[in-house]
């Protein structure tokens, strides 16, 4: 199956999820079977880092296929001039692009502009008209910083929504706000937002 064919695009949701590297990045198995329930196309797009958490070979659910992006693939899709370019096919195809887990890091660099992989190029580019939703996961004290409400400040002023974080015990042990939302909220954001379109 081709991912940007029209084949993918017209009868169902094209989704897009970006995952970075937090400890809640071992949840996407379960996000996405469940995300499997609605009719959408899924796309997977996580950062070196997220992929300490959870193997992308895992994510084949029912009878959809799931593709899954990296860095890599960025490069060596291109090879001249007339060749697309990921980052921007990936914003033509998705309609919605859901960031879970979002760290503190590519928060911060989402917020700066910064675009040093496929994710953050793929944020940098993407069609404001379209929806971003994020799901921060961060420790307790990282989501404290003021750096944190600089910068979900930021990206909600450009119209990104935020699934707010949690609070309870930590894998690290601490206890306070900072974990991502439940799978079960993140799936019933993205259904009301489906179909109130």
């Amino acid at each position: 199956m081709d991912i940007f064919s029209t084949e993918t695009s017209k009868e169902k949701f094209n989704l897009l999820i970006g995952v970075t590297g937090s400890v809640a990045a071992i949840k996407v198995p379960l996000l996405t079977s469940k995300l499997q329930d609605l009719p959408v196309n899924i796309a997977i797009v996580p950062t070196k880092n997220s992929l300490h958490f959870f193997d992308p070979h895992s994510l084949t659910c029912g009878v959809n296929q799931i593709r899954v992006f990296t860095d890599e693939d960025e490069w060596s899709s291109w090879k001249k001039i007339s060749d697309p370019v990921l980052h921007i096919e990936l914003r033509k195809w998705a309609d919605l692009f859901l960031i879970s887990p979002l760290d503190a890091n590519t928060m911060a660099k989402m917020a700066a502009g910064m675009c040093d992989n496929l994710l953050t190029c793929t944020v940098r580019a993407w069609d404001q008209s379209k929806p971003l939703f994020y799901c921060p996961a961060m420790n307790t004290h990282m989501w404290n910083h003021p750096s944190t409400n600089a910068a979900t400040s930021k990206l909600d002023s450009w119209g990104y929504r935020m699934i707010p974080v949690v609070t309870k015990k930590l894998a690290c042990n601490d206890f306070g706000p900072g974990a991502m939302a439940e799978v079960d909220t993140i799936f019933d954001v993205i259904k009301d937002f489906m179909y109130k379109e």
